[in-house]
């Protein structure tokens, strides 16, 4: 007798699980919870299954949602449950926020039927989450719930893209939500033309981008600054040629670096502080002018006066206003780079420019490419240390030459991460990822979960400072149980170092600044089914990342660093 094929669910779950799919969703990242479990059974029982991904702790599950939005420019999906379950992940929904990530996150809710009488975990989710959301709300009818889901999809992949809450109450999620589960539009998903990042923005006014143009035209000593949103929006591409076009120095930023590979000639990053101290004109492009672009003010460096900026963001609402602007643009972003690469050599010539290439490719490029390469080559004495115990730039210089070209790098720290992103350049874009500008700490375990399923060829590594590896690293339970091998290299300095050293230069002392000295993070990975080893040695480095890496399991390396060497930072974000 032939298997009966099993009836499809119709509850509210379904639908919502059949809606997400239509977003390119395959897979759901939750922590166990009563309230939500239509959406598993939505999830089992969707053909083909969609992928459940369980972790420990609901910041979790929000943080692989987000990266697996910000590595596939798709968005991410998180469940989680009433209550606590939602409060657990308010952090990691913050995050998105301040990243721009496509995140939709559904909360399960106490019954609307009982509602008022003190029902297990009761709350009225959407006011704690609508400032950190692009819309927070409650869906309360099972018939509509695959329309709900459908429209926070929809608005977390508009510009400007972000995280969007929906909870749904228990009957309208348990309930029958009728025939007919949402289906994709002919040619696939219901945002495969759209492309990267969701949804099409409107390009950019014409006439703010002749005033850019214009304003390059009579510039000496431009700067291009390429951020998160470059990426993100799949303005990559037009991006890197609109630079090579105009020969113009570009600093990366957030996920913008590997926009241009590491050793482009055009790449001046490690010269930043001479590019932004000495710029004439500093275009910013896809990141907001935030304490990690000293809040815009550039300029005013040996001699020279304050330089002028432009700000292109993807929306209107994105672009500065606590600085005045040169000029600005809003829309598109591929679109601004392409208009931007054809206008300005017509605003050269009506500037009466010289005919053989703009000025600044003459003087200005290389002397910040030769400060940069200078940078690079000073580098070398410290990320080749011998020095006993550990500088944390030889972790690095042994890191840099076992990373491939398409390698996922997730920093999650403080002082130890800061190396990472000085002195680790990516070859490729969207292989970088830290916790932008909220600087929310416990991101690492959730980014790598999504990493290694969105590159599940690539190596991926996540590098933890010792402070960080405690707000999350039980979730090397989730990498042992879902087999997904991350190498994980935890630079272990028994403090806080980023504030340790602030409160000492501050008041002459410091407190609640210190950890556990030389504490054993590798046991803790092993103890939850991965592998990992200590390394108090420089020249045990190198060995122990290729043992990481040939393991094939979740494998923790921690390394004791010097807890006397601090970062030289020029900023504290305050």
């Amino acid at each position: 007798m032939a298997e009966e094929k099993q009836e499809p669910a119709r509850h509210g779950g379904a639908h919502a699980v059949a809606a997400a799919r239509l977003h390119g969703v395959s897979t759901m990242f939750t922590l166990s919870g009563g309230h939500v479990f239509p959406l598993y059974d939505g999830a089992v029982k969707a053909d083909p299954p969609m992928r459940l991904v369980d972790v420990r702790h609901e910041q979790t599950a929000v943080f692989a949602a987000e990266a697996t939005a910000r590595l596939t420019r798709a968005p991410g999906l998180a469940v989680v449950t009433a209550g606590p379950g939602v409060t657990n992940a308010v952090s990691a929904i913050t995050s998105a926020w301040f990243n721009g990530s496509p995140v939709v996150v559904l909360g399960g809710r106490a019954p609307d039927y009982r509602w008022g009488s003190g029902g297990l975990q009761e709350l009225d989710h959407p006011p704690l989450l609508a400032p950190v959301t692009k819309r927070a709300w409650t869906e309360h009818q099972a018939g509509a719930v695959g329309t709900a889901v459908d429209e926070a999809f929809r608005l977390a992949t508009a510009p400007h893209r972000g995280p969007v809450f929906l909870d749904v109450a228990m009957e309208a999620l348990f309930g029958d939500g009728g025939p007919g589960l949402p289906a994709a539009p002919p040619g696939g998903t219901a945002h495969a033309a759209d492309g990267p990042g969701g949804a099409a923005a409107d390009g950019p006014d014409p006439a703010d981008v002749a005033a850019i143009a214009g304003l390059l035209a009579r510039a000496s000593r431009p700067v291009l600054v390429l951020g998160s949103d470059v990426w993100l929006s799949g303005a990559d591409t037009a991006a890197r040629e609109a630079a090579c076009a105009l020969r113009l120095p570009v600093v990366a930023n957030g996920q913008g670096r590997g926009v241009l590979p590491a050793g482009h000639e055009l790449l001046v990053t490690r010269a930043r502080a001479a590019a932004f101290g000495e710029a004439d004109l500093v275009l910013v492009a896809g990141t907001p002018l935030d304490f990690r672009l000293g809040y815009g003010e550039f300029g005013g460096r040996n001699g020279t006066g304050p330089a002028q900026v432009v700000h292109v963001a993807d929306s209107p609402g994105h672009l500065a206003t606590h600085r005045a602007l040169a000029a600005s643009a809003a829309g598109d972003l591929t679109c601004f780079f392409t208009m931007l690469a054809g206008a300005v050599p017509t605003a050269m010539r009506q500037a009466g420019g010289a005919a053989g290439g703009p000025p600044w490719a003459d003087s200005w490029l290389p002397r910040l490419a030769a400060a940069a390469s200078g940078a690079i080559a000073a580098d070398q004495a410290l990320l080749n240390s011998d020095a006993d115990p550990v500088h944390p730039m030889r972790v690095y210089g042994e890191l840099a030459r076992v990373l491939e070209d398409d390698a996922v790098v997730i920093g999650d720290g403080g002082d130890f991460v800061s190396y990472a992103g000085k002195y680790l350049e990516p070859q490729r874009p969207g292989g970088w990822l830290d916790p932008g500008p909220y600087g929310c700490l416990g991101t690492g375990l959730g980014y790598a979960i999504a990493a290694r399923i969105a590159r599940p060829s690539a190596q991926v590594v996540l590098l933890l400072g010792d402070g960080a590896a405690g707000f999350s690293l039980m979730d090397a339970d989730t990498l042992v149980r879902h087999r997904l091998p991350v190498v994980m290299i935890c630079g272990n300095n028994g403090i806080w170092a980023l504030e340790k050293y602030p409160m000492q230069a501050l008041y002459g002392y410091d407190v609640v600044a210190d950890l556990q000295p030389g504490c054993r993070y590798d046991e803790v990975v092993r103890a939850l089914g991965g592998a990992g080893e200590t390394v108090t040695r420089p020249g045990d480095i190198g060995p122990a990342l290729r043992r990481a890496f040939d393991a094939g399991v979740p494998y923790l390396v921690n390394v004791l660093t010097d807890p006397a060497v601090a970062y030289p930072r020029s900023t504290t974000g305050v």
